[in-house]
């Protein structure tokens, strides 16, 4: 194997980001507009240089959670519509005009506030109206009467679509999903009749897209985690998955140091492994502050020169011991992966979750911005 020049990195395929964005646009058809998520730096995978593909590849509106990461993408050149999706605050909200960032808005008394705001700068601004369907979370509760009086009398802030987000989307052994659809629509059809009639109407992330619930699409969906290569398994009686996604990101650390050691030898802060046997054991330069889970401590996997091998001991900081007895051929300098695929073995997201106790989307979200990108 060559050396590399980094401790750690991850390499993020533009031709899978771009494969995944038009498995997506062709699952749902052309009277759906497909408005990726991009937020928390595109899960780790690098946000301005995912949305510019993104872009390149047909995509003309783009999510984020914050005005700051907004701001960053049009910095960056990005010109796609992009929808604030969970940030109105005081301070962020001329930069949101400026740089003509869609807001959602969650409350009705940001309604009035918006349209102060840009009819002081002699501007039309669409926004996106969030009703809390079920979550609990962000999104008015207001009944439509309520919303109508709010809405109808503002010239410079205007709706531009409705919107709300589902809590269980996932489980098919829950009547939940079922109860905010029907929640939703009751809701905004009482809007349309009032004369509310905005341009979008959208409820589903990756799941409903995914496994083809086309009740919960409107006509725009907002596709996260199958634009970076992953669909969750649901619970209960549910339909396959209809979404050939694969993930873009691969994840990949040197080897710092190789030592034979003798049985008995501890390995790693509270010697919690302890050599059964004489041994070869590597120590990669990733640990907890990269964002490899600590709790992959003794129980992790990495792939080593195609081979699967186990983590030994504790993940630390910086640093993490693996068992290379059966892969003579590495040396110091080398890399293994951590995350994607190596001479037929394959470790993704989901398994680290699984293995860890936690979930996909915090092992890529996980990934330290000290952790190198690298585009390819």
């Amino acid at each position: 194997m060559n050396e590399i020049a980094y401790r750690s990195w991850v390499e993020v395929s533009r031709e899978r980001i771009a494969r995944n964005f038009r498995l997506v646009r062709e699952m749902v058809g052309p009277d759906v507009e497909v408005m990726p998520v991009v937020k928390a730096d595109a899960y780790r995978h690098g946000a301005n240089e995912v949305s510019t593909v993104l872009e390149r590849a047909g995509a003309r509106w783009l999510a984020v959670s914050s005005v700051e990461e907004g701001v960053l993408l049009r910095e960056a050149g990005i010109r796609a519509r992009i929808l604030v999706m969970a940030d109105f605050l005081p301070g962020e909200r001329e930069a949101l005009l400026e740089h003509r960032l869609t807001p959602a808005i969650h409350s009705l008394a940001d309604v009035p506030e918006l349209d102060r705001l840009a009819a002081k700068r002699d501007v039309v601004v669409p926004y996106h109206l969030k009703i809390d369907s079920g979550l609990g979370r962000l999104g008015t509760r207001s009944p439509a009467e309520e919303i109508l009086e709010t809405v109808s009398p503002t010239r410079n802030a205007q709706c531009e679509g409705f919107m709300t987000h589902f809590a269980s989307a996932a489980l098919y052994d829950s009547e939940q999903t079922n109860e905010q659809i029907a929640s939703f629509n009751a809701t905004t059809r009482a809007l349309r009749n009032g004369g509310l009639r905005p341009s979008y109407s959208h409820l589903s992330a990756t799941i409903p897209i995914a496994y083809a619930r086309r009740e919960a699409w409107g006509n725009m969906v907002r596709p996260g985690h199958a634009i970076y290569g992953y669909v969750s398994p649901v619970r209960g009686a549910g339909p396959p998955s209809l979404l050939s996604v694969k993930p873009a990101l691969e994840w990949k650390a040197a080897i710092l140091e190789i030592k034979e050691v003798p049985a008995g030898t501890p390995i790693g802060y509270g010697a919690i492994f302890r050599a059964e046997s004489a041994m070869r054991v590597g120590v990669l330069s990733v640990g907890y502050a990269d964002g490899l889970p600590h709790r992959l401590s003794n129980k992790g996997k990495v792939i080593a020169a195609g081979r699967i091998v186990p983590i030994l001991g504790a993940v630390s900081m910086d640093l993490t011991a693996v068992d290379l007895s059966q892969t003579p051929s590495l040396r110091v300098g080398d890399s293994v992966t951590l995350l994607g695929e190596d001479g037929g073995s394959r470790i993704d997201a989901q398994q680290i979750a699984r293995t860890a106790g936690t979930i996909s989307y915090s092992v890529l979200c996980g990934i330290s911005a000290r952790v190198k990108r690298v585009y390819i």
